[in-house]
């Protein structure tokens, strides 16, 4: 377990953990102060009042966590029973399904999910044989909603099918109704994507993003093994990092906040939640981060905020609507880099906006990864029906070992990003019949992950200038 006064509770044992829930037990729950009871090791104690609190402890915080040049960063990430997420997940099973059965399947899915109520609409042109409603409810019951008091009922909710096929003008452009070569298909709509890397972790990604979606991921996992089974399916996360600069560089030097808000169920009191989630869910990500969480006596402790707004027993789509596609900043860097604002669920993969962020990604990668940069951005813009990207622009943040020319010049050598050969290079069409392809990705983010033969673009390519 993590050392240090942040995670005394946990690094003192059962006995520790315990003691710090009585503590706070003796008097009504105060998320705040039990949040500095957790992560100081002492027991709870009733803030001032919190408008004024809150704003005085943001303000020392940053100032104790501020040298100069350094700044302040957040990423959030959520939970595959958030309501946006149940409905990627929903037209990611679409994709999955038709693609299982037939690869050329062109897919364009969107869920919507309210209540106990769950629409599924969109074009698919398909030889496959799929039964959208029963696919829908499956992906529904394995993200966690099997009662309507957890929010929503797989097998009972009303579920409504509305699917067309591909309009004929835009198969046309696309793939010639089928006709075209693999190297030939174009675009399947216009737009830009962006891939992105840095070295700040070894996932080289934004270390913010992968704290927030290893929480996230954390919730559910613990959830689903019993190890906390009053946790509910909806859930969210967020971390701030404090990050000092060195030339283009971002490094991360102090963990500043780790916030979490969970779906529980009824009785559960704040100082047992509060406890367990920092035993479960906390320590055993944060642990190989250990050396953030105090900064050589320049920043303050790191702050733990559990359930803050206290009871969270109504939530999934009872609770908030969920809509495919509102999630993409959680999906790609968690606001690092740029976003061209396509969403990927429920997208084949003739559809750039998933596709072509994947190469891009897969590209900047390779380009951290060879060591030609420390940080590195690169953007892809595309035309409907074209194959050839209208452009593509790299940047190193001046982290290149040679001008970003010669960078650029070195990847084209080794890329093409025409979307056929994407999809060939990468398998974006390679499902195999009951195992999830593109559901795998539909929660949790789709960069920064092991290749496991769904990430297939986080291995990276060996460049040369």
């Amino acid at each position: 377990m993590l050392a240090g006064r942040s995670l005394a509770c946990c690094c003192g044992g059962p006995a520790a953990a315990a003691r710090a829930v009585a503590a706070a037990a003796a008097a009504p729950p105060q998320p705040l102060a039990m949040c500095r009871a957790l992560s100081s090791g002492g027991s709870a104690r009733a803030p001032p009042a919190p408008g004024r609190a809150l704003a005085s402890r943001g303000m020392a915080s940053a100032a104790q966590g501020g040298s100069a040049g350094s700044f302040l960063f957040s990423s959030e990430s959520v939970t595959e029973g958030h309501p946006d997420k149940l409905a990627d997940g929903v037209s990611d099973a679409v994709l999955d399904a038709c693609l299982a059965q037939d690869p050329s399947s062109k897919v364009a899915c969107e869920t919507a999910v309210k209540d106990n109520y769950l629409l599924v609409f969109g074009e698919v042109t398909t030889r496959a044989q799929v039964d959208f409603e029963a696919v829908a409810r499956q992906a529904a019951r394995d993200a966690g909603y099997t009662s309507r008091a957890l929010g929503f009922c797989a097998d009972t909710a009303e579920v409504k099918v509305l699917i067309d096929e591909q309009s004929p003008e835009i198969a046309q452009s696309v793939h010639g109704m089928g006709a075209r070569r693999l190297e030939d298909v174009g675009a399947g709509d216009q737009g830009i994507m962006f891939g992105y890397a840095s070295d700040e972790s070894a996932e080289l990604m934004p270390l913010t993003h992968c704290l927030a979606s290893q929480l996230a991921m954390r919730l559910a996992q613990v959830r689903k093994d019993g190890t906390l089974p009053w946790l509910r399916p909806d859930g969210k996360t967020q971390v701030t990092i404090e990050y000092e600069k060195e030339g283009g560089a971002v490094v991360p030097v102090h963990l500043h906040t780790v916030l979490i808000s969970a779906q529980h169920d009824p009785g559960i009191s704040q100082a047992e939640l509060q406890a367990a989630l920092m035993a479960h869910v906390v320590s055993p990500v944060i642990d190989a981060h250990r050396e953030l969480v105090h900064g050589n006596g320049r920043h303050g402790d790191t702050r733990f905020l559990l359930n803050p707004s206290g009871s969270f027993v109504v939530g999934g789509p009872a609770a908030d609507a969920g809509l495919t596609g509102r999630k993409i900043i959680v999906d790609t860097y968690g606001g690092w880099g740029a976003h061209g604002g396509g969403a990927f669920s429920g997208k084949d993969p003739t559809k750039v906006d998933r596709s072509a962020a994947y190469a891009a990604r897969q590209a900047a990668k390779s380009v951290v990864a060879s060591r030609l940069a420390r940080r590195c951005l690169l953007q892809l813009s595309y035309s409907i029906g074209v194959a050839e990207p209208l452009s593509v622009y790299l940047d190193t943040y001046g982290t290149g070992v040679a001008p970003d020319g010669e960078i650029a010049a070195a990847l084209m050598r080794e890329f093409d990003f025409r979307p056929g050969f994407i999809i060939e290079s990468l398998g974006l069409q390679r499902v195999a019949p009951g195992r999830p392809r593109y559901g795998a990705t539909a929660a949790y983010g789709h960069f920064g992950r092991p290749n496991g033969g769904v990430f297939t673009w986080e291995t990276p390519r060996q460049l040369e200038l």
